[in-house]
C-alpha cells in the first residue's frame, strides 16, 4: 500500500529534466524520507522504455532508503511531456514500473509553478534551454502552451536565443546585416577569431552541437555591454515571457487577480538586469495586480508538494516538506 512504518501514506516524487533528475519519497506527515539525483529523462532521443530504466536507478536508491517496496502515489513531473497526449503515454509506462498504487505525469513546468506557491494557483513561465509557461487554480483548471518549438509559435529559451545571435552576428559578419559585437564575442567564446571560423566549426562539428548553448550567456553579456543588436533581442524575450504569463493569466480569469507570477529555469533565474528589469515593467503595465517572483527551490519540491495536494495532506506537512528544501537548504 505504500504506507511508511510510522503507518503514514507516501509520495514518490519525481522531477526529471533533459539533464539531470531529482527524486525523493515524502510521507504524508511532510517528512522527506529520501532523497536522490539521476540522469536526465530523454524519451525522444532514447526511447520510452530506456529514458524509464535511467529513473530507475535513483528510484530504487530512495525506496530502499525509504525502508519501501513501492509507494502510495507516484508524483512525477517530467520534461518531454509537453502535450496531454504524452502524458498519458508516460503515466501509462511509469505505471507498469509498478512503484506506486496510483501515478500522476505533469510536464515538469508545473513543478516550478507549485514549488513557488503556498497553494496551487499561480501562473509559472520557465525559460532554460526552451521556454514554457503554464498555470493552475486550486478547482484544478489549468493552461498551457505546447512548448515544442516554432511550429507551437514558441520563441526564445537558450537555445532559441543562441541561434538568434548566431544569425544576427552571421548576418553582420558579412554586411547583410546591423553591425554587432557579437560577430566578435560570440566566436571569441571558443578561442576563434571570426564569424566565419564559427560557422564552419558549428556546420562541421568541431563544437559539438550541445555546446551552442553556451553562446545564449555570451548574448547577455553583450547586451549589457550596450550593444543593440543584443539588447534587442533581450528585451524581445521579455516580451516574450510577458505574453505568455498574461495569456495564461487571462485563461484563467487571474489577470486581475493578485496572483503569483512565477519566473523559473537558468535564462530567468540568472539576474540578467535587462531582462529582469524588462519583465517586471511590462507585467506591472499588462498585469498590474501579479506578484512576480523568482523560484529558486528545487522543482522537484514542486512534485513533491503536487503529490501531497492528491493525498489531501495537511497545510502542516505542506510547511513541513517545504522547509525541507527551502529552509534547510537542502537539495539546492
Amino acid at each position: 500500500m505504500g504506507l511508511t512504518s510510522t503507518g503514514t501514506a507516501s509520495v514518490l516524487a519525481i522531477d526529471a529534466g533533459n539533464s539531470k533528475t531529482d527524486v525523493a519519497v515524502v510521507d504524508t506527515a511532510g517528512r522527506v524520507l529520501a532523497t536522490a539525483r539521476g540522469g536526465g529523462f530523454r524519451p525522444p532521443a532514447v526511447g520510452v522504455p530506456a529514458a524509464f530504466d535511467v529513473l530507475a536507478e535513483p528510484v530504487r536508491r530512495v525506496l530502499a532508503e525509504a525502508g519501501l517496496d513501492r509507494v502510495t502515489h507516484v508524483s512525477a513531473c517530467l520534461a518531454n511531456a509537453d502535450l496531454p497526449v504524452e502524458e498519458e503515454q508516460l503515466a501509462t509506462a511509469l505505471e507498469e514500473r509498478g512503484w506506486g498504487g496510483s501515478v500522476e505525469v505533469r510536464n515538469d513546468t508545473f513543478a516550478i509553478l507549485r514549488a513557488g506557491v503556498a497553494e496551487p494557483l499561480g501562473v509559472a513561465v520557465v525559460c532554460g534551454a526552451g521556454i514554457n509557461c503554464v498555470g493552475m487554480r486550486p478547482d484544478g483548471r489549468t493552461a498551457r502552451f505546447p512548448a515544442i518549438g516554432r511550429i507551437s509559435g514558441d520563441w526564445g529559451g537558450g537555445w532559441g536565443l543562441a541561434e538568434e545571435a548566431l544569425w544576427h552576428a552571421a548576418r553582420a559578419a558579412d554586411g547583410r546585416g546591423e553591425a554587432t559585437a557579437l560577430a566578435r564575442t560570440l566566436p571569441a567564446h571558443f578561442g576563434l577569431s571570426s564569424m566565419y571560423a564559427l560557422i564552419e566549426a558549428l556546420h562541421l562539428e568541431h563544437i559539438a552541437h550541445e555546446r551552442r548553448g553556451e553562446l545564449a550567456p555570451v548574448l547577455f553579456a553583450t547586451a549589457a555591454g550596450g550593444d543593440p543588436v543584443a539588447g534587442a533581442i533581450v528585451d524581445r524575450l521579455a516580451e516574450e515571457v510577458t505574453v505568455m504569463a498574461t495569456v495564461a493569466l487571462t485563461r484563467l480569469d487571474l489577470l486581475d487577480e493578485p496572483v503569483p507570477v512565477l519566473l523559473g529555469g537558468s535564462v530567468l533565474t540568472a539576474g540578467h538586469p535587462r531582462l529582469d528589469d524588462g519583465v517586471r515593467a511590462l507585467l506591472a503595465a499588462r498585469a498590474p495586480e501579479a506578484r512576480v517572483r523568482v523560484v529558486t527551490a528545487r522543482p522537484v519540491l514542486g512534485a513533491a508538494l503536487l503529490g501531497l495536494d492528491r493525498l489531501s495532506a495537511n497545510p502542516e506537512a505542506l510547511a513541513r516538506a517545504r522547509a525541507h528544501w527551502e529552509v534547510s537548504g537542502k537539495g539546492r
